[in-house]
């Protein structure tokens, strides 16, 4: 049997989208798949998309969201 290096050697070698399957198999064994999460965020991303296109929100460049994170975890 391979060791973890081995394998992961192994799966180096592989183009980019074998590799995704690998890891989303990995993940999943990690993390089971959950519908009902699932469902509460595509709800929840709609939701905001559908915000952000009538103009009731507006977006903040993410350059201004982590220097506002920066600055709170310098306190």
């Amino acid at each position: 049997m391979q060791n973890a290096k081995d394998i992961i050697d192994h799966a180096m070698l592989l183009p980019v989208e074998e590799r995704v399957r690998v890891v989303d198999s990995l993940l999943r064994t990690l993390n089971a798949p959950d519908q009902e999460m699932d469902r509460a965020w595509v709800e929840t991303a709609t939701l905001r998309l559908a915000e952000l296109r009538s103009g009731k929100v507006k977006p903040v460049p993410s350059s201004r969201v982590f220097a506002r994170i920066g600055r709170r975890r310098s306190r």
